[in-house]
């Protein structure tokens, strides 16, 4: 059996953990409300389509809360379902 890891570059890659925004601020000081579409854009790509958590560095509440919010704004048509 051959070691294909040192003909490969290294092991297992690490990644920089992010700080998320609503560190320390608490769930209600993530500014998530359908009825301000123009900061539920910041969360959004070009296209239209919610970023993933890793991205926005939300926990993993705030960014199902954040689906949420986004999806009652689509519904609404604050938000549009698809930009292009």
């Amino acid at each position: 059996m051959s070691d294909d890891r040192d003909d490969r570059g290294g092991g297992r890659r690490r990644f920089r953990r992010r700080p998320t925004r609503g560190k320390g601020l608490g769930l209600k000081h993530v500014n998530l409300d359908y009825k301000q579409p123009e900061s539920l854009r910041r969360y959004m790509t070009e296209h239209g389509r919610i970023r993933p958590r890793r991205q926005t560095g939300l926990s993993a509440t705030a960014q199902r809360r954040l689906a949420r919010e986004v999806k009652r704004a689509r519904h609404l048509a604050l938000l549009p379902f698809v930009d292009e």
